[in-house]
């Protein structure tokens, strides 16, 4: 399996890194998702792994110094 840079990153990792539930975890993905700042989510097995949008988060980070 390759490294979170190529298929992502899983709930369980936020999950034990945050030290919050992966329910919640999800559902804050899921938001993520929805905003434009994940491009993809990809299950393998149990797992489901997330990946960032960098162009999205690119603007974003460039929208919020001039126009906030």
């Amino acid at each position: 399996m390759g490294n979170f840079r190529d298929i992502g990153v899983c709930v369980s990792q936020f999950h034990q890194k945050l030290n919050i539930t992966q329910s919640t975890v999800s559902q804050y993905l899921s938001i993520l998702q929805k905003a434009g700042l994940i491009v993809s989510s990809t299950r393998i097995g149990k797992w489901t792994y997330y990946k960032r949008d960098e162009e999205n988060i690119l603007q974003l980070a460039e929208f919020i110094p001039q126009d906030i």
